[in-house]
Order: C-alpha cells, then structure tokens, then sequence
C-alpha cells in the first residue's frame, strides 16, 4: 500500500466532508454525534464489521453518543486509498445512522 500522491490528495480530500487533518501525523479525523450511546455503538459494530472484510481499521473513541475516529494507513506511513474508502463507507453508515458532525 503506498501513500496517497498530491494530485490524488487535492482530488479525494476534499470530497471528504467532515473530515479534519490530525496533525502532526498524516491521518483525517472526524467526531460524530449520535441520538444515544445505542445508535453510536451500533454505528461502530457496521463500521467494524466492514473495517474487518478491508482489512483496515480505524482508531477511535466512543463516549456515549460520540465517537471520534482517526484514519490512516500504518504500513504506507500516511493517508492511503484504504483511508479514502473507509472514510467513504463510515460517512455512509453515519448518515444511515442519523449522526451529525460535532
């Protein structure tokens, strides 16, 4: 897995709603709120259910109804393809789910 090039990061970033750079590190993060902590673990079970099938796992928190969620790629020492379609898949879920971007 290699890092994302420039042109794919001007392209992909943006596009990505919601998620914020976590410096200093090469990593998007991205808290969501949810109506209670059901709503919010049940988010995280899909989420980690597909993360699995990826191959590629998120870090993250769960309070309550919050969920903060870092993504980057390990071996690629930065943001990857990997992080760009789990960001993808997790904005889907969110949404299902009802949640708002704090």
């Amino acid at each position: 897995m290699s890092p994302l090039t420039p042109d794919q990061r001007a392209t992909l970033l943006p596009a990505l709603h919601g998620w914020q750079p976590c410096p200093p590190r090469d990593a998007l993060r991205k808290v969501l709120v949810f109506e209670d902590f059901n709503a919010a673990w049940g988010f995280m079970s899909r989420v980690a259910l597909a993360a699995e099938r990826m191959d590629h796992h998120p870090e993250w928190c769960n309070v309550w109804n919050r969920v903060e969620i870092v993504l980057t790629t390990h071996d690629a020492g930065g943001l990857s393809m990997r992080d760009v379609e789990l960001a993808r898949c997790i904005d889907r879920y969110a949404e299902e789910a009802g949640a708002r971007t704090a």
